[in-house]
């Protein structure tokens, strides 16, 4: 009798952590995904000023982009010139969510800005495809607005949405 009651607890001991390790693995972060984080790290580099890095995360087509339309040819002269000065200094920048677009991924960050309606949240779609090294790069851009504003739902099919690159 005492052989089974220990049997059992070992039983439900084990189960308990195979549980509990099948919601870890579940719940793990997607922003560790290195696509998801090539995308945060792209909106942080431009919104802290930090261009060499911001370049080097773009594909080709971007960087001629920036070249031709960004202020300096510095792609956080775009980036920054869609919050309003307002706002402040960009704080930080997180992974929201993600959809897949073949082998690419439309990649929705949320960055935080110090002051006015930016603190509650800057909502951006980075366009991120595969570098064919194994690593990932920009390739498009969309938004960078409050996250109240209907112009940040489903950036990557609505046609409002603001400062779509290319």
């Amino acid at each position: 009798m005492k052989s089974r009651i220990i049997l059992a607890i070992g039983l439900t001991t084990f189960t308990v952590i195979l549980v509990l390790l099948v919601v870890a693995i579940a719940l793990t972060p997607q922003e560790t995904n290195p696509a998801f984080a090539a995308a945060v790290m792209f909106v942080e580099s431009a919104g802290k000023r930090a261009d060499s890095a911001a370049l080097a995360l773009l594909d080709e087509p971007m960087q001629a982009y920036v070249e031709a339309n960004c202020a300096e040819a510095k792609p956080s002269s775009c980036i920054t010139s869609y919050t309003p000065p307002e706002w402040g200094k960009l704080l930080s920048a997180v992974y929201r969510r993600s959809a897949p677009d073949g082998d690419a991924w439309n990649v929705e960050v949320i960055a935080n800005y110090e002051s006015g309606t930016g603190a509650s949240g800057v909502c951006s779609l980075i366009h991120v495809t595969p570098d064919g090294s194994g690593g990932w790069q920009v390739s498009g851009w969309a938004g960078f607005v409050h996250c109240g504003e209907p112009e940040s739902r489903n950036m990557d099919t609505n046609v409002d949405t603001p400062n779509r690159a290319p």
